[in-house]
C-alpha cells in the first residue's frame, strides 16, 4: 500500500520548512470557535416614580370582620414609618409597570389599590411581601378579581427574569413567592399585584429566576430597614417539626398553619401611594 504524503506545490516548497509546517498545524488546532454572544443587559432606565407611605399600628387583626382597612380609618392610633419612594423600569417590563402604578394611583375605595392595604409577611434579613389577593376582610387584603387591569405578559417572557435579587431596595412581583388565596388565583380574571421589597443585608438569590424585579428604592431605604426589624410569629422547632411530619402525611392543615408563619406581631401598612411627577423621569437621582 502506498503511503499517504502531503504534496507541496514548487512555488512554496523552497519558503516552508518542516518546522514551519508544524507551528501552522498547531496554531490552526489551537484556534477555539467563536464564543456566543452575551444577551444584552436588561434596561433599568428609570421611567416612572411612585411612593409608598408606610405606617404602624400596634395590634394585627381587626374587630370588625365585615371593615377593610381600605373602606375605614386604618389604625386610630397609627404611628407613621416614613415615605419610600420607587423608581420603576419602565422599558424593562412596561405591562408590570403600568400595574404596579395603576395600583398606587387608584382611590382607596378601589379594590385596585394598594392603600391602606398591609404586609403580610416580613422574613428577617431578606424580604417583605405585601399586595397580597385574598377573601379575608378582617385582615385587610388586597380585593379580589381585579378585572380593570390589563393581563400581565410580562410574566411569560424569560428577560423578564434577567435582573437578580443582588441588593437591598429592589421591588419585585411575586411569582414563586406568592401567596394569593387559592380560590382567588384560581378564578379566570385574576391579576397578580403581590410583590415584594428586598430588605438586605445581603442578596436574595433563591429569587432570582422566579420573581421580576422591576424598580428600585430611590429614597427610604431606612425605612425598608424598620418594617424589616418588626417582630414577626415564629413557630418553635417541635411546631416546625410537626408541620413538616403532617405535611408529609398530606394533612391540609399544615399548609394552613404554615400561612401564619413570619406575619408581622404589629400591622404595618400602606397608609398612601401615589405617583410621583418629575420633569425628566428618565434622569434617575443617585441611589442611596
Amino acid at each position: 500500500m502506498a503511503s499517504s504524503s502531503i504534496i507541496i506545490p514548487p512555488f512554496l516548497s523552497a519558503s516552508i520548512t518542516r518546522r514551519n509546517l508544524l507551528l501552522s498545524t498547531t496554531t490552526i488546532a489551537t484556534v477555539s470557535p467563536p464564543s456566543p454572544q452575551t444577551p444584552p443587559s436588561p434596561d433599568v432606565t428609570i421611567t416612572d416614580r411612585v411612593f409608598l407611605d408606610f405606617s404602624l399600628c400596634p395590634t394585627y387583626f381587626r374587630s370588625d370582620p365585615s371593615a377593610t382597612l381600605s373602606s375605614t380609618t386604618p389604625c386610630s392610633d397609627s404611628t407613621p414609618l416614613g415615605r419610600v419612594v420607587l423608581g420603576l423600569y419602565g422599558r424593562h417590563v412596561p405591562l408590570t409597570v403600568s400595574t404596579f402604578k395603576l395600583m398606587c394611583t387608584s382611590s382607596s375605595s378601589s379594590s385596585a389599590s394598594y392603600k391602606n392595604t398591609p404586609i403580610h409577611k416580613i422574613f428577617p434579613g431578606q424580604f417583605f411581601l405585601a399586595g397580597r389577593q385574598g377573601l379575608r376582610r378582617d385582615t385587610a387584603e388586597v380585593g379580589p378579581l381585579l378585572k380593570s387591569l390589563p393581563r400581565n405578559t410580562d410574566v411569560v417572557n424569560s428577560k423578564s427574569f434577567l435582573i437578580p435579587h443582588a441588593r437591598p431596595g429592589l421591588v419585585s412581583l411575586c411569582l414563586s413567592e406568592n401567596d394569593d388565596d387559592d380560590e382567588t388565583r384560581l378564578d379566570p380574571e385574576y391579576r397578580n399585584v403581590e410583590f415584594l421589597i428586598t430588605t438586605g443585608p445581603g442578596p436574595c438569590p433563591q429569587l432570582d429566576g422566579g420573581n421580576i424585579v422591576f424598580g428600585t428604592v430611590l429614597e427610604g431605604l431606612d425605612v425598608v430597614t424598620s418594617i424589616a426589624a418588626v417582630p414577626t410569629f415564629k413557630p418553635s422547632e417541635k411546631i416546625r417539626q410537626f408541620n413538616d411530619f403532617a405535611e408529609f402525611l398530606g394533612d391540609e392543615r399544615a399548609q394552613n398553619a404554615r400561612s401564619l408563619w413570619n406575619r408581622p406581631l404589629k400591622t404595618v401598612y400602606i397608609s398612601d401611594c401615589g405617583e410621583l411627577k418629575v420633569t425628566k423621569p428618565s434622569l434617575s437621582p443617585s441611589l442611596p
